[in-house]
């Protein structure tokens, strides 16, 4: 395996495992405030400090762990589940009318990034952590569908789909048998880098007030919360920004190595 690989593996693993643990333990209770030892520095009683409501902030990030995660599999799943097959049905009627309206639905949706559709579902839904993962889901659906339909059409012309074909196996047998199996590598590729950029979105969203609301933990909230206070207490800032970081740098890493590990391609040139 490559080093980016290992380096992103490691790293994904660290923060799911954060996430996790989350669920039956955290050293202090997040929603209990103790006001006389806010902004406290790391130290041997909270190994990362504690934020302006004397909150402990290494709790606070492996709740927000558990949040950004959840927000991000949940919006790529939606994304996968409907642009797939929406990529592949495209890809099996190119040139026709359903074709056209698929494609020209996803240059719609491209046309909106994924804050404006936020600003857009929240103005009548809402803020909420379940909004935010209905915006970012819905923009991943082209992605997904594009990218989809692209790899697809190359091989339509193959010759085991002509094969397919003369055996009388319909268009979505073919589809489901044939084209989704040589094209699942590059769906998980890409499912990874979206899965970083769902946790960029969400982190995002919750900053400007649009994602998860108190007193549901969210890094982005903290670096709301922080940026008043980066002066007399840098760490409540940079902690949660080194946690976003080293979260999207693990699953780009991790991307890239899947990438070179499932590619035949890249492998037989690297030998």
């Amino acid at each position: 395996m490559s080093r980016s690989l290992i380096i992103g593996l490691y790293l994904t693993a660290f923060f799911i495992t954060l996430a996790a643990v989350s669920l039956v333990w955290t050293p202090y209770d997040i929603q209990s405030l103790d006001i006389p030892n806010k902004l406290h520095r790391p130290d041997g009683t909270h190994l990362l400090g504690t934020d302006h409501f004397g909150r402990d902030i290494l709790s606070m990030i492996m709740m927000g762990a558990r949040t950004s995660i959840a927000v991000a599999v949940v919006a790529v799943g939606i994304g996968m589940a409907l642009g797939v097959p929406l990529g592949l049905l495209a890809a099996a009627r190119r040139g026709s009318l359903l074709d056209e309206i698929i494609m020209r639905g996803n240059d719609l949706v491209f046309a909106f990034p994924s804050l404006v559709i936020a600003i857009l579902i929240t103005a009548v839904f809402g803020a909420s952590a379940v909004n935010a993962i209905i915006a970012i889901g819905i923009f991943n659906v082209p992605v997904f569908a594009r990218l989809t339909r692209g790899a697809a059409l190359p091989l339509w012309e193959r010759d085991f789909i002509l094969a397919a074909r003369v055996c009388g196996k319909s268009a979505f047998r073919i589809s489901c048998e044939h084209i989704l199996p040589n094209i699942t590598n590059l769906m998980i590729v890409q499912g990874t880098i979206q899965f970083s950029l769902g946790i960029l979105a969400e982190a995002a969203l919750s900053y400007i007030g649009l994602g998860a609301q108190p007193p549901t933990a969210s890094w982005g909230r903290m670096l709301a919360d922080a940026q008043t206070l980066v002066s007399i207490a840098p760490h409540t800032a940079l902690i949660p920004g080194f946690a976003i970081v080293l979260t999207v740098l693990g699953l780009n890493l991790l991307g890239d190595g899947l990438r070179d590990w499932l590619d035949p391609r890249i492998r037989v040139v690297r030998t």
